[in-house]
Order: structure tokens, then sequence, then C-alpha cells
């Protein structure tokens, strides 16, 4: 063999070696905290259904639930790095950006369509791009929900009851500052650690929303299911900065306007989760009382000033977020 029909023959070779990598489908790694059954898990799975419909060849959505890439500050960290592509945080992106700490005031929004008021008139041009001076970006708004107090204690109902309550809070300064207000013994935990401590008697209770309480099964381990309400918690579709800009602007565009366009579909199924799985927290033997949401309101005026006094503009937005809902 003559040495022109080698040198043709490798490179041929390394063409169709290269090919592949050329046209290789972009993975989009999603995460959350969410367990199976959780509003993290049915929001991102349907996303991923849309954005992978419109996608076709060019890049696919992989979702990664229950912590599997992570806590949400590990994941907020990895989506700088750029090891993880997309995350659903919800609390602890107030530890990332002051005046996301908003959504820690408790009882400021209202309902549903309070929050799509906020969203639009205060979340996208004052708070959202607080995200951005930290690595951060903030694609579209979609929920974690309507936050409620269990315990293996006794049934909550004025902040006096969670007196020296040992409770798990999620990873972000306000919420520990509101359940020492309340008077309970508030520690940060990931998500994932806490169906364990509640089982130990590590923590006597912690505070989620029903689709959080429900599919991390802590009825299983808990007897006592306060309806306090204390705060609505959205959650965010994040990308890191660094690696969004990396993308291809086509791909980006489905990503954004699909995360956007499955609001509708998480206000849907949270709110229909609200009844569905209140019924199944009963059914599951967990004594439920109402709580004296007037008793929390009172209690809860120092974490409003101390957060006016630390969060420069704070006091302007909370202000406003107040007004949107009357």
């Amino acid at each position: 063999m003559t040495v022109r029909p080698i040198l043709r023959g490798l490179a041929a070779l390394a063409i169709a070696a290269c090919a592949p990598l050329a046209f290789a489908q972009i993975e989009v790694k999603l995460g959350h905290v969410g367990e199976p059954g959780s509003i993290f898990q049915k929001a991102s799975d349907e996303f991923a259904r849309r954005a992978n419909a419109k996608l076709g060849a060019k890049a696919k959505v992989i979702v990664y639930g229950s912590s599997q890439l992570g806590g949400d500050k590990e994941m907020l960290q990895k989506l700088k790095l750029g090891t993880v592509d997309m995350a659903v945080p919800s609390t602890v992106m107030s530890s990332e950006a002051d005046m996301f700490g908003v959504f820690e005031m408790p009882y400021l929004v209202k309902d549903r369509n309070h929050m799509k008021r906020i969203e639009k008139e205060l979340f996208w041009p004052r708070i959202a791009p607080e995200a951005e001076k930290h690595g951060l970006k903030v694609i579209a708004v979609w929920e974690n929900g309507y936050r409620h107090v269990t315990n293996s204690k006794r049934p909550i109902n004025t902040p006096a009851d969670l007196q020296g309550v040992k409770l798990r809070v999620p990873e972000g300064k306000w919420r520990v500052k509101m359940f020492q207000a309340y008077g309970a013994n508030p520690s940060p935990m990931k998500f994932s650690e806490v169906f364990t401590a509640l089982q130990t008697g590590v923590m006597d209770g912690e505070e989620n929303p029903f689709t959080q309480i429900y599919s991390a099964k802590f009825q299983e381990v808990q007897k006592y299911l306060s309806l306090t309400g204390h705060v609505y918690t959205p959650a965010y579709v994040v990308v890191g900065a660094r690696k969004w800009a990396a993308l291809p602007a086509d791909v980006r565009q489905v990503l954004e306007d699909t995360a956007k366009e499955t609001q509708a579909y998480v206000y849907e199924t949270a709110e229909k989760d609200d009844t569905d799985l209140l019924e199944k927290l009963k059914a599951a033997g967990m004594q439920v009382n109402n709580a004296n949401k007037d008793a929390f309101i009172a209690a809860s005026r120092p974490v409003y000033d101390e957060f006016a006094r630390e969060v420069p503009g704070s006091k302007d937005v909370i202000d406003r977020a107040i007004a949107l809902g009357k």
C-alpha cells in the first residue's frame, strides 16, 4: 500500500471520529430536592417534556430529583461552576441575594394572583437582577407553596406553643429569625436529611408546604399538622450565568420560554394539591388544627423591621408588595 492511500484512510477516520462530537446533542442537567410526587418533581418533569419536544435533536433536558445533584446550596454552587445547568431552589436564594428575603416575610403573599402581580411589578425589575450579581440568572418563577408547621409535641395554635420546639428550617437566615421571634429553636438543615432527623428525634418538627410534607412522608414521623400558612415560597428556575451564555441562543430561548409557560401548569397543579394532599395527610392520621394567624402576624413585626434595617431598599419593595395585595 502506498503512503497516499494510507493518509487518505487516516483522514477519513479522523473525520468520522470527530463527526459525532460536532453534532452531539447538548445535555441540560436540571436538579431539584423534591421527592417523587412533589410539585418540584411534577413541574420539572412537565418542563422537560415540553422543552424536549421543542428542542428535538439540538438538546435534551434531563431531570435529577431527590437531591441527586446535591442540596440547594450545593446545586447553586454547581450552577456557578458550570457542572449543573439548571436548578429549582426556593428559600435558599435569600442566602445568595438579600433582596430575595422579601419572600421570607411572614404573611406577605395573599394568594397566587397577588404573587403574579408581585412578579410582574417587583420581581423582574427589582429582585431578579440581584441574582445576576452573584453569577446566577432566574429565567422563570414557579412555586414551592404555602408553608405549615408539623411536629411531634403538640398542636401549634399561637407562637407561644412553639416555645422550645426543635424545628428544622431551610437554609436561609430569615426563616431562622422568624421562628426565633416565634419562640422556637430553629436549625437549618438540608431537605434530604429531614426525615431521619424527625424520625430519630434530633428535630421535633419542620415547616413545609403540603406537597413537600406528603411526598417526603413526614406524616409517618409527625403527629401534628398546624395550618399556619406563615410564608408563601416561590420557587425559581435558575441557571449559572456563565454556562447559560455559552449555550446556543436558540436553545436558551426555548428553555426560557418553556420555563415561563410552565408556570400556569405549576399554579394549577399546586392549587389542586392544596386540597387533595391535606385530605391525604388527615387520612394518614395527622391531627390537623387551624392556627391563630392573627397571633402569628402580630409576632412577625420584628422580622419585618430587622429586614428593612439590614437590606437597603427592601422597605420600599415590601410596601409596594403589600399594596399590590389590596
